[in-house]
C-alpha cells in the first residue's frame, strides 16, 4: 500500500511538472503569435525600415541590452555575424567606461529594452545621437525614452510572461529573440548569402564539415579505381580489392565514366564464368555521381538515399575522384 501511495505521489508530481511546462509553452506561443500578427500590421513597416538602415550602414551592427535583454542581444549579435551581417555585442554598462570607443560612425546600434527605460542605455543612446549613428530600438513601449530617441522602433506587442507572477522575463525574451532571428534571416536573404558563404564562417565541427565540398575529401589520381570497357572481370575485381572502395568505375575510350561495378553487382551476377566475363556485361550503366564542388551535406543525402558507400566525382563527364562514407565519418560529417 505504501509503495502504491509513493508511486501515486511521484505520478502526481510528474504530471504537475508537465502541466507547468505546457502552460509555459502555451504562454510563449501566444507571444510569438502576437508578434506574427504585429508584423502583418504596423510592425512590418518598422521591420523593413530596420533592414534598410542596417543594409545601408558601412560598419557593423552594435547590439546592446541589459539583463535578459543583454543575453538575448548577445545571441542576436552572434546570429547576425554568422549569417553575413557583421555584428558585435557591447555591454551598456561597459560602454559608459570606455567601450563606447568600439562604436564607429558607420555602425548601427540595435538596443533591446522591453520597457524602453533602461537607465544603463542612456550614455550609449546619447553617443549615437551626438555622432549621428543609426539607432534601432526594440521595445514594447514606443513612447519610452528609447522609443522616442531611436531612428527606427521595433515595437513588440504586449504579452503575458510565462511566469505565474507575470514578472520573470520569459515570453518577452522569446519574442525579442524571435524578432532578432527574423531580422538576421531577412538580412541574409537580402544579401544573397549562400550555403557556401555560411561554410566560410563555420569551418569547425560537424556543421563546418557538412559545408565543405567533395573536393575537400575525395581521393584522386592513382587512388581512383577505374577500368576501361572490355576489361576482364578478374582484372576489375583486382582493381576493386587493391583500391579498397568496394567499387570500380568503368570508362569508355574517351575516359568518360559510363558505368560502375560494386560488391552488390558481383553478388547479383555470381556464376561460374564470372571471372572471364567482361565488365560491360556486369556494370551498372549511367551511375549516380557528384561534382567536385558539391556540398558534403548534399553528398550525404545521395549516399543515404541510394544506400551506397561510395560515389565518383565527375567533371566534364570524366571521373576525377572518389568519395567514401568512411572519409566523411572520419571528418565528423556523418
Amino acid at each position: 500500500m505504501a509503495n502504491a501511495r509513493t508511486a501515486d505521489l511521484k505520478s502526481a508530481k510528474a504530471q504537475a511538472a508537465i502541466d507547468s511546462a505546457l502552460r509555459t509553452l502555451d504562454a510563449e506561443r501566444g507571444g510569438v503569435e502576437a508578434l506574427i500578427a504585429a508584423l502583418r500590421d504596423g510592425l512590418g513597416g518598422q521591420f523593413a525600415a530596420a533592414v534598410d538602415l542596417i543594409r545601408a550602414a558601412q560598419g557593423r551592427v552594435i547590439v546592446t541590452g541589459m539583463g535578459k535583454s543583454g543575453h538575448v542581444g548577445n545571441k542576436i549579435a552572434s546570429t547576425l555575424a554568422s549569417t553575413g551581417t557583421p555584428a558585435m555585442f557591447v555591454h551598456p554598462a561597459e560602454a559608459s567606461h570606455g567601450d563606447l570607443g568600439m562604436i564607429a560612425k558607420g555602425d548601427v546600434i540595435l538596443a533591446l529594452s522591453w520597457s524602453g527605460e533602461t537607465a544603463e542605455l542612456k550614455n550609449l543612446t546619447d553617443y549615437s545621437r551626438r555622432f549621428r549613428i543609426g539607432l534601432i530600438g526594440m521595445t514594447a513601449n514606443p513612447e519610452s525614452t528609447l522609443g522616442k530617441t531611436a531612428d527606427v522602433v521595433l515595437t513588440l506587442p504586449q504579452a503575458r510572461e510565462a511566469c505565474p507572477h507575470n514578472m520573470a522575463p520569459t515570453t518577452s525574451s522569446l519574442m525579442q529573440l524571435a524578432l532578432g532571428d527574423a531580422l538576421a534571416i531577412a538580412l541574409l536573404e537580402s544579401h544573397g548569402f549562400t550555403a557556401l558563404d555560411f561554410g566560410m564562417l563555420h569551418p569547425g565541427g560537424k556543421l563546418g564539415a557538412l559545408l565543405k565540398t567533395v573536393s575537400d575529401f575525395m581521393h584522386t589520381g592513382e587512388q581512383v579505381p577505374l577500368a576501361p570497357l572490355g576489361t576482364k572481370m578478374s582484372d576489375a575485381i583486382l582493381q576493386m580489392s587493391a583500391k579498397g572502395f568496394g567499387c570500380v568505375g568503368i570508362t569508355d575510350a574517351q575516359g568518360a565514366l559510363v558505368g560502375i561495378i560494386t560488391d552488390g553487382d558481383l553478388r547479383r551476377h555470381m556464376r561460374n564464368d564470372l571471372l572471364n566475363a567482361r565488365v560491360d556485361e556486369v556494370m551498372t550503366k549511367a551511375p549516380k555521381t557528384v561534382r567536385p564542388d558539391q556540398l558534403i551535406s548534399e553528398t550525404l543525402d545521395i549516399l543515404n538515399s541510394m544506400k551506397v558507400t561510395a560515389l565518383f566525382a565527375v567533371q566534364a563527364g570524366k571521373p576525377v575522384g572518389v568519395i567514401h562514407v568512411h572519409d566523411l565519418l572520419r571528418a565528423g560529417a556523418a
